[in-house]
């Protein structure tokens, strides 16, 4: 199988529970809940996305024959002679073009991987790290994995409905628009209300790294 890359670049999880780990980004092209035109926003699963995973133009992107190929440049983004490798497969949605392929050939290179999904499509096997953060009107089909990451508030997707799921971990995610900080109150008000729930902050945006 082949692999349509937008960007591989090496910095810091900015989100989640494993904020501030140093990690390779590699970010598919392409996404099931929106193409990434302008012209189809308005009709999207997903109105609120804040990346760009649209084309190959990215840093280091491009189209990759095989996984052993994808592997290796993402391997070479790794600080020399350094250990504890691990590797972020987001995008877009990762689930369309992540096989077991690419897993079996991450792992040969030494890392852990983690996905970051809309979880409307199953993960393959070799995935170390599932973060799952569903889409009010998309279908939830990886029901279960270690972090759930909610962008909160949507409409019509209540954190109370996800709880039960077969998550080891249940955060919530302030949506970025010109309501966030009206967003980050409620969430913060839900976590201290719920605390199965823990707030998940975009560090990355206060630190402005990639």
């Amino acid at each position: 199988m082949s692999y349509a890359v937008k960007e591989i670049f090496y910095t810091l999880q900015g989100e989640g529970l494993r904020a501030g780990r140093p990690a390779v980004f590699c970010r598919f092209a392409g996404c099931n809940l929106w193409s990434g035109r302008e012209a189809d926003r308005a009709t999207a699963v997903c109105r609120f996305c804040d990346t760009d995973f649209v084309g190959t133009d990215g840093t280091l992107g491009g189209k990759f024959a095989d996984a052993q190929a994808l592997a290796a440049l993402i391997a070479a983004q790794w600080p020399a002679g350094q250990g504890h490798r691990y590797v972020v497969l987001t995008g877009g949605e990762p689930l369309l073009q992540v096989d077991e392929a690419l897993t079996q050939a991450l792992h040969a290179e030494g890392f852990e991987i983690a996905v970051e999904t809309n979880g409307s499509l199953p993960a393959p096997a070799g995935i170390d790290w599932i973060c799952v953060s569903p889409k009010a009107g998309a279908p939830l089909v990886q029901r279960s994995g270690h972090e759930l990451k909610l962008v909160y508030p949507q409409p019509g997707l209540d954190p109370a409905e996800l709880q039960a799921l077969d998550f080891e971990h249940f955060l919530l995610q302030p949506m970025d628009n010109p309501e966030q900080r009206a967003n980050t109150r409620a969430c913060i008000a839900y976590c201290q209300a719920q605390p199965r729930w823990r707030l998940s902050v975009q560090t990355h945006k206060v630190l402005d790294i990639r």
